[in-house]
């Protein structure tokens, strides 16, 4: 059955020479290419068209994903998405934390407090480019933290800032009736304040233990790994009566793939090579309100 796709083409600055060797792609894989059209936001440009396309949605997603892929060039990215999707009544946005939602890792701001900054993050960027067991690497990272007093973690807080656009991105999608939900491998302690400035209600995070008003060097409870998020993505969706292809997932670890793997749209946020590759859209500008044109909203 004949499909409808929408293309979109973003980066800094997308020439018209971008858009045309994009274009040639997609008629030579089989699409009819609608005219373009463009916008500029404040900090990237974005081109979109919708394509045509001869089979089913499912089989010219692969085939144009897969034939474009070569084409975008330099700091210009290029999505398909299926309208199915944009135009869906009701969506979910599941995304991680660290370096996603928000531009710091909070273990290795932690860490510092320790005098371990550097020593956690190289761990942390081990785990992330699927080198190490997230678990175990996770525990290990915590270790270091023991004895510090809990007060820390309200300076951290002070210290962590939300992505570029990630405030107007989740604010358009409550505006417009969807769900949005936060799973992290980082900490509740943290995580908490953060989504209720954000008012969002679902979200799940590690624990870290604290005893007599001091870190303790282990984490409560059960692990939030790459699993564990790909089953909050389901359980969340299922909760709020929404498919699973109506849903976007974003992350940059490889504890994310599972979670990027199982939404209707897994996008890759300024990842790690690995995250690149499995994704279905990648974003390699610092600005998260990309996510909000890829989904239509």
């Amino acid at each position: 059955m004949p499909s409808v796709l929408t293309a979109l083409v973003y980066g800094p600055s997308v020439s018209p020479a971008d858009i045309n060797q994009i274009q040639a792609v997609f008629m030579a894989s089989g699409a009819t290419v609608e005219p373009e059209k463009r916008q500029r936001t404040e900090f990237f440009d974005l081109v979109s068209m919708e394509l045509k396309h001869p089979q089913d949605e499912a089989t010219a997603l692969a085939a144009l994903r897969s034939a474009v892929a070569p084409s975008a060039t330099g700091e210009v990215d290029v999505a398909l998405v299926a309208n199915t999707l944009r135009q869906s009544e009701r969506k979910l946005l599941i995304m991680d934390v660290d370096s996603t939602l928000i531009q710091q890792e909070v273990i290795e701001l932690i860490a510092a407090y320790a005098g371990k900054r550097e020593e956690v993050a190289a761990v942390t960027e081990a785990a992330m480019q699927g080198e190490l067991d997230f678990a175990e690497s996770l525990r290990a990272r915590v270790a270091v933290l023991a004895g510090l007093p809990e007060s820390v973690l309200d300076q951290v807080r002070h210290e962590v800032v939300l992505s570029r656009g990630a405030r107007s991105l989740v604010e358009a999608f409550h505006q417009a009736g969807h769900v949005v939900a936060l799973v992290s491998g980082g900490f509740s302690q943290i995580l908490a304040p953060i989504a209720a400035d954000l008012g969002i209600t679902n979200y799940l995070a590690n624990d870290l233990e604290i005893v007599d008003s001091q870190l303790t060097g282990q984490v409560s409870g059960a692990i939030v790994d790459r699993a564990t998020k790909a089953r909050m993505l389901r359980e969340y969706s299922i909760a709020a009566g929404i498919a699973a292809e109506n849903t976007i997932a974003v992350g940059d670890g490889a504890n994310d793939l599972d979670m990027l793997a199982a939404a209707g749209l897994g996008v890759a946020f300024n990842a790690k090579p690995a995250v690149r590759a499995a994704a279905d859209a990648a974003i390699n500008i610092p600005d998260l309100d990309v996510v909000r044109y890829l989904a239509g909203v």
